[in-house]
C-alpha cells in the first residue's frame, strides 16, 4: 500500500506540501454537489436577464437599444473567458475556496446590478457578473469527476448536462414572470435566495483542500494575456455582428481579425508552456475530439429549436416572452427525469452510448423537420409535438458526449477537459447565436424579395400598408421554416460521422 501511494505521487507534491483531502464519497459529497450544480442553473438562469429585462432597463436609464445590446456582449464575453481559465484557479486555490468565491461575487454583482445609478455602472457590474458566473460551470464538472465513485460518475455528468437542456428552456420564462408581474429589477435578485443556499451546500459538502500556491511559479502569464482577450474579441464580435452587418463594419473585422490571432498565438503558446491552462495534446484523442466537435453542433440545433420557435411566435403572433413559457417548460421541466434515465441507460454495459447518441440526433432531426411545416396559422399549441421529441432527443444527444469526452482521460487530465468542453460549450453557444441571426437575416431577405416579386410593384394595390405588414410576416414564416430546416440538416450531418471517428466507451465500473 505505501509502495503504490509513493508510485502514485509525484515530484512535485512531495513534503513541501500537504496531500489533498481523499475523496470519501458519502452524504457531504452528494449535498456538496448539488450546490455547486444549483450555483451553475441559477448562473445559467441568470444568462438572458438583460434580454428578456431590456425594454424596462432602457426605459428606467434612457438608453438607446444599440447600448443595450452592449449588455448582452459584455456578460457573455467574460463568462466565456472565465470558463478556460477558471479550472487552473479552481485547482490552485481549491474547489471549495473558489467555488465559494466564485458564487458570493456572482451573488453580489447581481444584488448591486439594479442598483447601478447608470449605464456604464451597469455595464461593468454586468461583465464582473458574467466572469464570475463563467467560473462555475467548470467547477460543476471539475467536481463530478473527482469526487463521485466510477459507477455514478455518469449521473454527475447529468447533471451537468442540465445546464445544456434544463437550464436554458427555464431561464426565460422565469425572467419573464418577474419582469411582467413583479418588476425588472427582481430578475436580476432572483439568484440571492438560491446562491446563498448553494454557498451553504458547497461551504458544508465540499472537502477543503490544501493551497497549491507553489503552481503560480509557472503561472501561464503571456497564455492569460493572449487568451482572455482573444475570447473576449471574437465573442463581442459575434455577439454585435449582425447589428453592424458583419464584415461591413471596421470595428467588426478588428475584433474578430485580431481575435482569431491572438487565439492562434494563444494555442501555441498552450502547446509549449509546462502548466498550460489548456492542454492541447488532448486533442489527439479521437473521442475527446470528436465530442467536442459534436457538442459545438448540438449546440447549434439546441440554441434554434429555443430561438426558432420563440422568434416565430414574437415576431408573427404577437407573444410576449411569458406566453411562450409553456411551450419551454414542456422540454426544460421533464428534463429532471429524462436525464437520469438517460444516464441509467448510459450506464448499462451492454449500452452503446454512441447509439444512444444517434438516436437523440434523429430526434431532433425530426423536432426540425416537423417545425419546418409551420405556417402563419401556428400557434404555441402547434408547437408541443416538435417540443415534445426534444424531452428524450436533447439528454440523449448531450449525455453521450460527455460519456466520449470523459472516459478515456487520466484523472490529472480531468480539469483540462473541463476547460476544454466548456470553453468550446460557451464559445459555441455564442457562435450559434450569431449564426442564426445571419442565416435568419439571409433568409429573410430572399423570401421578402421574392414575395415582392410574384407580387408586382403594382400602384393600383390598395391597403399597401397592410399588404406591406402580410408580407413581412409571411417572409418570417418562411425564414423560421428555413432555419429549422437547416437545424434539421446539421442534426443528421453529426450522425453521418458517428460510425467514422468515436470508439466504444463502456461506463465506468469500481474496481473489483
Amino acid at each position: 500500500m505505501n509502495a503504490s501511494l509513493a508510485i502514485a505521487q509525484s515530484p512535485a507534491d512531495s513534503p513541501a506540501r500537504a496531500a489533498p483531502v481523499p475523496n470519501v464519497f458519502g452524504l457531504r459529497i452528494v449535498v456538496g454537489l448539488l450546490g455547486v450544480l444549483l450555483a451553475v442553473l441559477v448562473a445559467g438562469f441568470n444568462e438572458n436577464v438583460t434580454k428578456i429585462a431590456l425594454a424596462d432597463i432602457r426605459g428606467a436609464m434612457g438608453i438607446t437599444r444599440d447600448h443595450g445590446t452592449w449588455l448582452v456582449a459584455l456578460y457573455a464575453a467574460p463568462s466565456v473567458c472565465a470558463m478556460a481559465f477558471a479550472p487552473w484557479f479552481a485547482v490552485t486555490l481549491s474547489l471549495r475556496r473558489f467555488s465559494l468565491a466564485a458564487i458570493g461575487a456572482f451573488m453580489l454583482l447581481g444584488l448591486l446590478s439594479p442598483l447601478a445609478p447608470n449605464l456604464q455602472s451597469l455595464m461593468l457590474l454586468r461583465a464582473l457578473q458574467g466572469l464570475a458566473g463563467g467560473a462555475l460551470p467548470p467547477i460543476l464538472m471539475t467536481v463530478a469527476l473527482r469526487f463521485l465513485p466510477a459507477n455514478l460518475k455518469i449521473y454527475g455528468l447529468a447533471g451537468y448536462a442540465l445546464t445544456a437542456t434544463f437550464g436554458p428552456g427555464l431561464g426565460t420564462p422565469l425572467a419573464a414572470f418577474w419582469v411582467d408581474f413583479v418588476g425588472w429589477r427582481w430578475a436580476f435578485w432572483q439568484i440571492v435566495p438560491t446562491s446563498l443556499l448553494a454557498m451553504a451546500a458547497v461551504a458544508w459538502g465540499l472537502p477543503q483542500d490544501p493551497l497549491r500556491l507553489e503552481r503560480f511559479r509557472q503561472f501561464d502569464w503571456l497564455g492569460l494575456l493572449l487568451g482572455f482577450p482573444a475570447l473576449f474579441m471574437l465573442v463581442v464580435g459575434l455577439v454585435h455582428g449582425e447589428r453592424l452587418d458583419w464584415f461591413e463594419s471596421p470595428l467588426i473585422r478588428a475584433l474578430l481579425g485580431g481575435g482569431s490571432l491572438l487565439l492562434v498565438l494563444f494555442l501555441v503558446n498552450e502547446w509549449k508552456h509546462p502548466l498550460p491552462f489548456v492542454k492541447l495534446q488532448m486533442l489527439s484523442q479521437r473521442n475527446f475530439s470528436f465530442a467536442l466537435l459534436t457538442l459545438a453542433g448540438v449546440l447549434v440545433v439546441l440554441l434554434g429549436v429555443i430561438v426558432i420557435p420563440s422568434g416565430y411566435l414574437a415576431q408573427v403572433q404577437g407573444y410576449r416572452p411569458l406566453q411562450t413559457a409553456p411551450m419551454m417548460l414542456l422540454v426544460a421541466l421533464p428534463q429532471l427525469v429524462a436525464l437520469p434515465l438517460v444516464a441509467a441507460l448510459c450506464n448499462l454495459r451492454w449500452v452503446d452510448c454512441r447509439w444512444v447518441l444517434a438516436c437523440g440526433l434523429a430526434m431532433l432531426a425530426c423536432a426540425c423537420w416537423l417545425g419546418s411545416h409551420l405556417t402563419s396559422a401556428w400557434i404555441r399549441e402547434d408547437f408541443y409535438l416538435v417540443q415534445a421529441l426534444q424531452i428524450f432527443g436533447q439528454p440523449m444527444a448531450v449525455l453521450p458526449l460527455l460519456m466520449l469526452a470523459t472516459g478515456s482521460i487520466a484523472p490529472t487530465d480531468g480539469p483540462f477537459a473541463s476547460a476544454w468542453f466548456n470553453s468550446v460549450k460557451g464559445f459555441a453557444a455564442v457562435l450559434a447565436g450569431g449564426l442564426l441571426e445571419a442565416l435568419g437575416t439571409v433568409r429573410h431577405h430572399v423570401h421578402s424579395n421574392q414575395l415582392v416579386d410574384r407580387l408586382g410593384n403594382n400602384p393600383l394595390l390598395e391597403g399597401g400598408t397592410e399588404l406591406a405588414r402580410r408580407l413581412q410576416l409571411q417572409a418570417s414564416v418562411l425564414t423560421a421554416a428555413d432555419l429549422y430546416l437547416g437545424m434539421a440538416v446539421v442534426a443528421a450531418a453529426l450522425i453521418l460521422i458517428i460510425p467514422l471517428v468515436p470508439t466504444r466507451i463502456y461506463p465506468p465500473r469500481l474496481p473489483t
